[in-house]
């Protein structure tokens, strides 16, 4: 159940398979509309000027996400505990070989990923389909600033891969720009990656289709019941 916006696709085509960055004042982005399990409402919520539809007690937010919206934001300097989405998100390929940082057997399939360094993107390698029960969360390199709390505003840079067929869904790597959003405003999966993370640390997870998009996500091709494979750098968080 979706309605999309009348604002012009190529200034805000999507917003956020993962959060709710700000945008500028005249941009509206297409908007899920969901229903709260305990009370059976959508709460909107508007941001900056950025209009979104979040589910209530779950914060599942649009996945087709982030695409002008995200790179047309003019972010300010952390203050007062406001993370700044500093640098910038690798856009090369990974070079060809080399031993995987992480590889997992699924219940079906498996994977095998790369993650990225400060001049390449990651990469995600899926025997399809690849299907978790229990979503697992890897520490690919391990970083040394502070750790990540849950109720942190971070700036991540990431990749979602769908693992029913190995489809990338989102990618910031592929836009060169960080994603800043507060954990407390995306999928469980997400958060669970990055709470108690250091800054400066590639992680990846495997999430199950209840930690990300249990009733699917059809503008981004997930289905109910897939697994979700995301390649993440942290790049920042504050409280």
């Amino acid at each position: 159940m979706f309605t999309e916006s009348t604002a012009p696709s190529a200034q805000c085509a999507t917003l956020a398979a993962i959060g709710d960055p700000s945008a500028p004042p005249h941009c509206e982005v297409p908007r899920r509309i969901a229903l709260s399990p305990s009370e059976g409402l959508p709460v909107r919520h508007a941001i900056s000027g950025c209009s979104v539809t979040a589910v209530k007690s779950s914060w599942v937010y649009s996945s087709v996400a982030l695409a002008a919206c995200v790179a047309t934001i003019v972010l300010t300097p952390a203050v007062s505990g406001e993370a700044t989405a500093a640098g910038s998100c690798p856009t090369a390929a990974p070079q060809n070989g080399g031993t995987p940082d992480w590889t997992l057997a699924g219940t079906t399939g498996s994977i095998a990923v790369t993650g990225s360094t400060d001049t390449t993107a990651p990469r995600v390698n899926v025997t399809a389909p690849f299907s978790v029960t229990q979503t697992q969360v890897q520490t690919l390199h391990a970083g040394d600033g502070p750790v990540v709390p849950g109720t942190a505003r971070v700036s991540v840079c990431y990749m979602g891969v769908n693992g029913r067929d190995g489809s990338v869904f989102d990618s910031s790597y592929e836009r060169g720009a960080p994603v800043d959003f507060p954990l407390g405003g995306v999928v469980p999966g997400f958060q669970k990656a990055i709470a108690g993370q250091k800054v400066g640390s590639t992680v990846a997870v495997a999430m199950t289709s209840a930690d990300g998009y249990p009733s699917g996500q059809p503008s981004a091709g997930i289905r109910p019941g897939d697994t979700l494979v995301f390649a993440i750098k942290i790049l920042g968080a504050s409280s």
